[in-house]
């Protein structure tokens, strides 16, 4: 998995008048939930700011990655977690960011990529991919930056199913019922398949 730095700073005002307040300065109101819990046992958040630009190339971005923070000089790894953007402008507005060590599993969504020719593709059927992303489990260091998935012997009107694929060190957590990708008949094909008859 790639990493990429971002830098923030603390923030010790809290609330919505104090996020309105960063996001007029340009910066966006984050997160970070780490092993620190509250009186209640639930994760205790870390409250800091970072600049639009400094977070543009880890949101805008079809990768995955691991975040090497530094807040005011503390420095930890993290992943992104949770992004909040407005309704209308699809500003960004909030990120959650989870700590992450190279023990601990994590679950992480990660790119998909078909490869190969399918045998429908060739019989003039088309591959069409159902999800773009797959939620695994694993430490962070044994994620990769896409799942790649062989299509080669994927026939016509054919499927592939979550709990068809497997790929060694990742559990996944995706429903295995879940549809990754098919072969659909196309108007050529099914011809092809009426004239053979």
């Amino acid at each position: 998995m790639k990493s990429i730095n971002v830098t923030g700073t603390a923030r010790t005002a809290t609330g919505k008048k104090a996020a309105r307040d960063i996001r007029k300065a340009g910066a966006v109101p984050c997160n970070l939930y780490g092993e620190a819990k509250d009186e209640k046992g639930l994760p205790k958040a870390f409250s800091f700011s970072a600049t639009q630009e400094e977070l543009r190339k880890l949101v805008y971005s079809p990768d995955i990655y691991s975040v090497n923070l530094n807040i005011d000089g503390k420095e930890c790894k993290a992943i992104m977690k949770e992004l909040q953007f407005h309704p209308v402008t699809d500003k960004l507005l909030h990120i959650d960011f989870y700590e992450i060590n190279e023990t601990k599993p994590i679950v992480m969504e990660v790119p998909i990529k078909l490869t190969g020719l399918a045998e429908g593709v060739k019989a003039g059927g088309k591959l069409s991919a159902s999800v773009r992303k797959l939620k695994v489990r694993a430490p962070y260091t044994a994620i990769p930056e896409c799942l790649n998935i062989d299509v080669t012997n994927l026939g016509l009107g054919k499927t592939i199913k979550v709990a068809e694929l497997n790929f060694e060190g990742l559990e996944l957590v995706t429903s295995p019922s879940v549809v990754v990708c098919q072969v659909k008949m196309t108007r050529s094909a099914m011809s092809a398949a009426a004239k053979a008859e």
